[in-house]
């Protein structure tokens, strides 16, 4: 590349830079939508920065080629990942990521090297398929992909150094090391596990029905086979070693054997249960400008207008979005008036059971102690209220009027509804304050309990907690006998990520074969059976309301029973290698 074409797309990337910026002031100005503006944004941005980091490079220069393979692996990866229907691509996205480090092996700085160009990679992977985070709050989104793309780095960089002191086991150590990281990345406080790869067959449900026996870990290991066993043919031929036509077609049906069973699987399954007739309502009010400047009882009312025409003899449950209303304080839930009129739904239709998000507080009492979720108000007669705020869920019954059943959500988002690590980034609190947020985060509570009623025991999943698969089985395990998934993903514009959120969903179906409704208060609300098959998807940005057969049923999988096997192992292994890896290097040292 000339200097002159250089300087000239560094500029032309500075000026996209600038106008999406001042697009997106103006949009906010405004009240309207981002929509992709971060991802015009966020490309020129980082396109900007990598021109500038190479402005000295020679036009012969080899690092224009390890670019290339990096920047590649990131395309191929984010055009692998939902919506969109190329899933195949993710079996061989890693290949030009680990060409880049076989070519680096045995080089002066190649760890040094191989974090610059790996990075590059997981940046544009990241940018590509979530950068609409940034339309929740800007500056999180820019941490959710900086920071992650460098998370991503750490078990690539291992692998790059253990290879030269093993490698004969080079394969256990990327896959063992890959899937440790993203099991960890599932159970901190940082955690941002949505581009876990065994995650991008949520598009194929088909092609992925022993998830429940292996669940979403099974799907991460199977792309790491596939890429490394094509990354390995690809030296070999490169290098002139003969190459038998098995070798060859080997990649091929590792690829396609997992299908052909999944295939057999998917057209055999019976689902199992009893028919409960659900009435799920999308109301539609979109959450950055106009949601939580509306009088809740509006909402609640458009919530039951929507409803109420689709409620029949047969209907046993009214499922509502997340945050349908609040805040409300947990012991007197009767006395709220939106209760009172969800109450009076009930009344009307004596079979139904409502089950609701809802913001809700609790006031601690002088005798409990306070957590690491306390807040704490200075009232006017010199005392401290001291309260715990939860975004939850509750279920409204004809036949328990006095009690109200209620479930805190405990996978926060880090960010919105938890500040992580608080004690570590301590001098963060003052920001934090400044943008709206509490340090104290939301509270949780440490069992999953399902709502129970006569019409039997669901799960009460809450937005994020449906992308945590283990997690989700802890319901299970305490007798829920489907899942109601609660959410609002309106906060991220009509942009692949409510369409990535819903597609997920079918993976947690898959791994429990339990039925589940789905409420988006905007975003796509449905139905989704135990096959993973999403049914009557609503559209997005309108209000809506859908009527369904789901089936209850007390199944225990294999994966329910079991969790993420895989990944535990892989941790054990990881741990070993790691172990052998400090003696290997401080022997060689020596």
């Amino acid at each position: 590349m000339s200097r002159q074409i250089k300087l000239t797309l560094i500029f032309l990337s500075l000026f996209v830079m600038l106008w999406s910026g001042w697009s997106m002031w103006s949009d906010y100005q405004n009240e309207i939508l981002w929509g992709y503006w971060p991802l015009i944004g966020f490309v020129a941005g980082w396109t900007f920065v990598r021109l500038m980091l190479s402005i000295r490079w020679k036009k012969e220069d080899e690092r224009w080629k390890w670019l290339g393979l990096s920047s590649l692996t990131g395309l191929i990866l984010s055009l692998g990942f939902p919506p969109l229907p190329l899933t195949f691509l993710m079996f061989v996205g890693f290949v030009p990521l680990l060409l880049l480090e076989n070519q680096l092996q045995g080089r002066e700085r190649s760890v040094k090297t191989l974090l610059a160009f790996s990075y590059n990679a997981f940046v544009i992977w990241n940018i590509l398929t979530t950068f609409w985070v940034a339309n929740t709050a800007f500056i999180a989104g820019i941490a959710a992909i900086w920071i992650n793309s460098f998370l991503m780095c750490i078990p690539f960089l291992l692998f790059h150094f253990g290879k030269k002191y093993m490698p004969g086991i080079a394969f256990i150590l990327f896959a063992g090391l890959w899937i440790s990281f993203e099991y960890i990345h599932l159970h901190w406080e940082l955690s941002w596990s949505w581009l876990n790869l065994g995650n991008a067959f949520a598009t194929f449900p088909t092609w992925i029905q022993w998830y429940e026996f292996l669940g979403v870990f099974g799907g991460s290991l199977w792309v790491l086979i596939i890429n490394f066993m094509i990354f390995k043919l690809i030296i070999r031929i490169q290098s002139g070693d003969a190459v038998s036509f098995f070798e060859k077609v080997k990649p091929g049906l590792v690829f396609l054997i997992p299908i052909m069973i999944s295939l057999g699987m998917y057209f055999s399954y019976e689902e199992q249960g009893r028919p409960t007739e659900v009435v799920v309502v999308q109301p539609n009010f979109e959450p950055h400008y106009k949601k939580f400047n509306l009088p809740d009882s509006l909402q609640v009312r458009t919530a039951i207008k929507l409803a109420e025409p689709l409620i029949t003899e047969r209907t046993r449950y009214v499922l509502l979005p997340e945050t349908a209303f609040g805040l409300v304080e947990i012991h007197k839930f009767n006395e709220d008036y939106n209760v009172k009129m969800l109450r009076d739904l009930v009344r009307r239709h004596p079979n139904i059971k409502v089950v609701t998000g809802v913001d809700s507080y609790k006031i601690l009492e002088d005798e409990e102690p306070s957590t690491r979720f306390t807040r704490f108000l200075p009232r006017r007669y010199g005392d401290t209220m001291r309260y715990e705020v939860y975004n939850g869920a509750i279920q409204l019954d004809s036949s328990a009027i006095g009690v109200v059943p209620h479930y805190q959500k405990s996978k926060l988002v880090p960010g919105p509804e938890i500040f992580p690590y608080r004690k570590l980034f301590f001098f963060l609190d003052p920001i934090i304050k400044k943008l709206g947020g509490s340090p104290s985060g939301l509270a949780t509570q440490e069992k999953r309990t399902p709502l129970v009623s006569t019409a039997g025991k669901v799960a009460p999943v809450i937005c994020y907690e449906s992308v945590f698969g283990e997690y989700h089985t802890g319901y299970m395990k305490e007798g829920a006998e489907a899942t109601f998934i609660m959410t609002n993903d309106g906060w991220w514009d009509n942009t692949p990520g409510h369409t990535q959120h819903l597609y997920f969903a079918s993976l947690r179906a898959i791994e429990t074969r339990k039925s589940i409704a789905r409420s988006a208060n905007s975003g796509t609300s449905a139905f989704i059976n135990q096959r993973g098959d999403i049914l009557q998807a609503t559209k997005y940005d309108e209000p809506a309301a859908i009527r369904g057969d789901i089936l209850m049923n007390d199944v225990s999988t294999f994966y329910i029973t079991r969790g993420d096997l895989i990944a535990k192992l892989a941790c054990f292994v990881s741990i070993l290698f790691l172990l052998n890896l400090i003696v290997k290097y401080l022997m060689r040292k020596k």
